[in-house]
């Protein structure tokens, strides 16, 4: 399994509210994080980068491999997570913090992932893309009650409001699923910021390209920010090399 991960701030963002790392727990398994935090100018950037080193920190000590007991960990670390960060959002200078989060435990050929907000996962076999999460937003709530249209969701005035994020008064609802992947297989877990701006067919597109994963990671990026670059991108891939290479 080989992994890329890439941040940027974009085009027209002051700060980076993006946060993405990886790590290892006592048993070799890896936990990809990646969140895009919200709230004041200070606020989400705080939020972001502690949930990801709270959760990755916790990660390293554990030595679970079992699918059952990571998806259990899964849920309670992220819950106590959000109180932790909902309780910091008290204080005047952190008012409305808040994140998103993707976490990604690799075991073998199965993904166990955990998702809240509108970051998200997808996989991408045999160049289909097949989006894994559910957009936590205001928006995707009225398209699956049919009371606006995927198009006019793209252009919402209220596109960035989210329904489900750390950092809430709630406990959360956590999407918690699984993905097995097969000899070719990506998986693309990113911030809003790319796919506002390019389409499922350009990232395809650019993992069909003869290059290695670093600079696919890149040139999803770099076509983002050519589209408009309007929010900070954060993209990580994960591919399951082909048997034949």
């Amino acid at each position: 399994m080989k992994l890329a991960l890439l941040t940027d701030i974009g085009q027209k963002r002051s700060s980076n509210q993006d946060y993405v790392n990886k790590y290892d727990n006592k048993a070799g398994i890896t936990l990809l994080l990646l969140a895009d935090g919200m709230g004041g100018h200070r606020a989400g950037n705080i939020a972001s980068e502690m949930t990801v080193t709270d959760l990755g920190r916790t990660w390293v000590n554990t030595d679970l491999t079992e699918v059952d007991k990571i998806r259990a960990w899964l849920s309670d670390v992220i819950e106590q997570e959000n109180q932790k960060i909902y309780d910091l959002g008290q204080n005047e200078d952190y008012k409305g913090m808040g994140t998103t989060i993707e976490a990604l435990a690799i075991v073998d050929q199965t993904i166990v992932y955990a998702h809240l907000g509108d970051s998200r996962i997808s996989l991408v076999r045999q160049q289909n893309y097949t989006l894994l999460t559910n957009d936590h937003s205001l928006v995707n709530e009225l398209v699956k009650a049919g009371q606006i249209t995927p198009e006019e969701a793209a252009n919402h005035p209220q596109k960035n409001i989210i329904t489900q994020s750390i950092g809430q008064s709630k406990p959360v609802e956590l999407e918690i699923g699984m993905q097995t992947l097969e000899p070719g297989d990506y998986l693309v877990v990113n911030s809003d910021g790319l796919t506002n701006m390019i389409s499922e067919q350009n990232i395809v597109d650019v993992l069909a390209q003869e290059m290695d994963l670093q600079n696919k990671a890149k040139l999803l990026v770099s076509l983002a920010n050519e589209a408009g670059g309007l929010d900070n991108i954060t993209v990580a891939l994960l591919h399951l090399e082909s048997e034949e290479g």
